[in-house]
């Protein structure tokens, strides 16, 4: 099995690049915002989209094909259209199922009743090392593993691995250390983005006494709040620790995630700095978390949100302008660094199929991903892909940095975990977070319940 944390480079020089990199695309990204005009930029010198496409698939007429995946709203209507483009070259016909939380049990019911998808779309790596052994998935094909050798990075590629075998393919990437706010409520306030810790609690104080709660927190959704943990932590603890957390090689019951929950508590137990108080924002779910910072005109329900560049698909429900009246900047410097957290989504084949693993192919070129890229909030880990996709200077700075980055990533802590810690809703991690988030003065005891389900879920 892929141990967790073993396609990670584990240099602090090389851990050093990946953040400055990615911190400089935040640079890249508030200074191509400042005439207000970032929303629809020049595609950047020399980056062109390619029309033709550049993977050859087989016909497929009469087959059809089930995917599955947890994307709803409008993150399933831009992926349903890169299957539209897959049934045009194929003839195959593609049905999209809308798969539950977490995603190994739903698919584990689909396999018991006889009726897996073809494909489907995991977002935690736990949950692939779960259907591996469960024996469900089928090993990439030649003509998908070509695609992987030529357009992704060994540490993406590692990712899809498991023992050394090929299962899947990194479709969707995610930045996880963003912080977008409204630029409206920052300039009413007079406030600037803060560059660490430190300055973003005085933002938050500014801001709400300015009359504007400063943030915007998807409670309803616990894994929002492992990615605010993991980000602390990460820059707070460092690569070394966060990487032996992630394996549970240490507890949760360790100085260092105390230290963690307590810096998080500086922002999370201030009332007036989250929208709707403790209990507003365990009611809010993730989509409406963005969306109630860039609506309201001058009132916003808060002026910034956390969370990774996926962002974007939500803020395209709104009327506000990314580059205009969306601004983002990298998540602050806890400790000596600022955090580098990625995430990401990889497809796998449920089904010994022609379809299923000419869907692997589509997936891993960069005809499938530019399709995605030119609808706003996605990143592809897949370096063939054109810059010039990105529909704006925001995306293509956050992109151009992960590709940059190369290797040089930590990845999400929560979905590396066993499902039932890291990827569970209403349990584990997720559940001792949210708890946490009611309460945050309770450092002692959210510790005790997280070590107690982490003990549980990785049997040591």
């Amino acid at each position: 099995m892929l141990r967790q944390g073993t396609s990670r480079t584990k240099n602090r020089r090389s851990s050093s690049r990946a953040w400055a990199v990615l911190a400089a695309a935040g640079a890249l990204v508030l200074s191509g915002c400042g005439g207000g005009g970032g929303s629809k930029a020049d595609p950047p010198p020399g980056a062109t989209a390619s029309a033709a496409p550049r993977v050859q698939l087989p016909r497929l007429d009469g087959e059809k094909l089930q995917v599955s995946a947890v994307w709803t709203g409008p993150e399933q209507a831009n992926f349903e259209k890169v299957l539209k483009e897959f049934e045009k070259r194929t003839g195959a016909a593609v049905t999209f199922v809308p798969a539950q939380d977490p995603i190994v049990t739903f698919l584990g019911t689909k396999i018991a009743g006889g009726q897996p998808p073809d494909v489907a779309l995991l977002p935690q790596v736990g949950a692939l090392a779960a259907a591996v052994k469960n024996k469900w998935v089928q090993p990439v094909g030649p003509e998908a593993k070509a695609q992987l050798d030529a357009n992704y990075s060994d540490g993406w590629k590692k990712l899809g691995a498991v023992d050394g075998t090929q299962y899947g393919v990194y479709y969707k990437a995610a930045n996880k250390s963003l912080i977008w706010y409204d630029a409206k409520a920052f300039e009413a306030a007079g406030v600037q983005p803060a560059k660490t810790w430190k300055e973003l609690l005085t933002v938050a104080d500014t801001l709400s006494a300015s009359g504007t709660p400063a943030l915007s927190v998807a409670g309803a959704d616990g894994w929002t709040l492992t990615d605010w943990f993991e980000n602390v932590y990460l820059s707070q603890a460092g690569p070394e620790k966060y990487d032996r957390l992630a394996r549970h090689e240490i507890k949760w019951t360790d100085p260092s995630v105390g230290q963690a929950l307590t810096t998080l508590a500086e922002l999370w137990g201030r009332k007036d700095f989250l929208a709707g108080g403790p209990s507003g924002a365990l009611a809010t779910e993730f989509p409406k978390s963005v969306t109630q910072v860039f609506s309201g005109g001058d009132r916003p329900a808060a002026a910034m949100v956390f969370e990774g560049d996926f962002v974007a698909v939500n803020i395209a429900q709104t009327d506000a302008k990314i580059g205009k009246d969306a601004l983002v900047f990298p998540f602050p410097a806890v400790g000596g660094k600022p955090p580098v957290v990625s995430g990401g989504d990889v497809a796998v084949a449920l089904k010994p199929s022609k379809g299923a693993q000419a869907l692997l192919t589509f997936l891993a070129s960069p005809d499938a991903a530019e399709i995605q890229a030119r609808e706003g909030g996605f990143l592809s880990p897949n370096k063939a892909v054109s810059l010039s996709a990105y529909p704006n200077d925001i995306q293509r700075g956050i992109a151009d940095a992960l590709i940059a980055a190369g290797d040089d990533f930590r990845f999400d802590m929560s979905d590396q975990a066993p499902a039932a810690f890291g990827g569970t809703p209403g349990a584990g991690e997720w559940k001792a977070l949210q708890d946490f988030l009611a309460n945050p003065s309770d450092v002692a005891g959210t510790q005790n319940r997280l070590e107690a389900e982490a003990a549980k879920a990785y049997g040591n």
